[in-house]
């Protein structure tokens, strides 16, 4: 089964929290705090797999959690770091933010990987809070904490030929004829159901064709089987528009050419700037008197230059690969696509809300405030002050004010909830 397009859920690995230790040793009369800090939570990696095709193995798994960080322990240990979720995808994956739809990364090149979220830090153990004032910090501090994310993995197939047009019209068996690619051929619309890729030779180089499933009218809006493969059309650098000079479908040649073009226009602007060469496929099915005529029509209608196969018989393929790759040797690879630069990983470490529950309890929530709290202890006097001063210097004590607080009213923040006592 192919498949190109899917969501995903991703999670770094939480850090690990600090340890909360004292030297005990009969050698040593005083010992000091010695608590570790916790190791980093792991990070989520998308690497590439040169072997991978489609992004099938991701439809029963959705989910990809790293591991977390250790705890630190005694003696200054630092805990581990917790293990990385390496996520392996086919070359030309896109990789989206669900949330605000914009594009993280563009993995086309064979050894791309692109850490898509970094792990939570650890936390610090006692020993790091020691001072010359305070020298037996009782606390430590916990890990950081992460969040699911969801993302969409989109694959855009990496090809330097795309094979286009209506259906029926030549393009799986000319993929056979010319490449080592094995598609299924039939005489019946959509035969091919998802993108086909070949490796072509030709004195001495190769160049990769993709035969992309049957275009038709509407595509880009959504009709036939089209619009779920254009994306694949996007990155290679010369289409071969194939194109049925026999009308045995019924239709003809100009409304073909057009119709394909509108609906290439109609998708991406780019793909106009895409050089072309338009190729009449089925040329046995007709005299040679009524090709020729035909031919000539088409090229003084549009000024522009084609060939003439049949694949069955291998009449002009020769001619087309060569062809083919004396345009390719004139045409650039086609850039990744840009990446806006935007907070998909940035963790909240700034945002303070406020909010009064029905029984006047005060509710502080916020990114400042999940960083802030990692180190409070309540059980501990030394960490319950600091705490405390510290709501004063962040100005939330002021802002609870404005919105009413007075003596006697209980707070709550995070886990911790006091009454308020000026």
């Amino acid at each position: 089964m192919f498949l190109d397009r899917v969501k995903i859920w991703i999670k770094a690995g939480n850090g690990g929290n600090g340890c909360t230790s004292f030297l005990r040793t009969k050698l040593v009369m005083n010992g000091g705090p010695d608590g570790g800090d916790g190791g980093n939570g792991g990070n989520v990696i998308f690497k590439v797999n040169k072997d991978m095709n489609t992004l099938f193995s991701f439809r029963f798994k959705k989910k990809f959690v790293a591991g977390d960080g250790e705890r630190g322990d005694k003696k200054n240990m630092t805990g581990a770091k917790g293990r990385d979720e390496i996520i392996e995808v086919p070359c030309g994956t896109v990789i989206i933010d669900s949330e605000s739809d914009e594009v993280i990364a563009d993995l086309c090149d064979m050894d791309s990987t692109f850490v898509a979220l970094k792990g939570g830090a650890g936390g610090h153990g006692n020993a790091y809070y020691k001072t010359s004032i305070k020298q037996a910090p009782n606390f430590s501090q916990t890990g950081e904490t992460t969040q699911l994310r969801e993302v969409i993995l989109e694959l855009k197939t990496i090809a330097d030929v795309g094979l286009v047009g209506y259906p029926n019209v030549g393009k799986s068996t000319l993929l056979s004829v010319i490449s080592n690619a094995n598609p299924k051929i039939a005489n019946y619309p959509f035969t091919t159901i998802y993108p086909n890729l070949g490796v072509v030779e030709a004195h001495g180089q190769t160049f990769v064709v993709a035969d992309i499933p049957g275009l038709i009218e509407g595509a880009s809006d959504g009709k036939g089987l089209g619009h779920y493969f254009l994306k694949h059309v996007e990155r290679v650098r010369l289409i071969l528009h194939l194109i049925d000079i026999s009308e045995s479908e019924g239709r003809n040649i100009f409304d073909d050419y057009e119709t394909i073009n509108r609906e290439l226009a109609n998708y991406s602007e780019e793909l106009t700037k895409t050089p072309q060469i338009v190729v009449f496929t089925k040329c046995d099915m007709i005299s040679d008197e009524e090709r020729e005529k035909k031919v000539k029509e088409f090229e003084n209608k549009y000024k522009i230059k084609t060939l003439q196969i049949c694949s069955i018989i291998h009449e002009g393929v020769e001619d087309l690969k060569n062809k083919t790759l004396e345009k390719l040797n004139t045409i650039p690879k086609k850039p990744p696509i840009v990446v806006t630069k935007h907070d998909f990983d940035v963790k909240d470490k700034t945002s303070i809300y406020i909010d009064r529950e029905a029984d006047g309890t005060f509710v502080v929530t916020g990114g400042k405030i999940d960083n802030f709290v990692r180190g409070v202890v309540l059980s501990d006097a030394r960490s319950f002050a600091y705490f405390q001063g510290r709501l004063q210097e962040m100005g939330i004590i002021d802002m609870l004010k404005e919105r009413g607080l007075k003596n006697g009213d209980m707070i709550r923040i995070k886990d911790i909830e006091f009454e308020y006592m000026n």
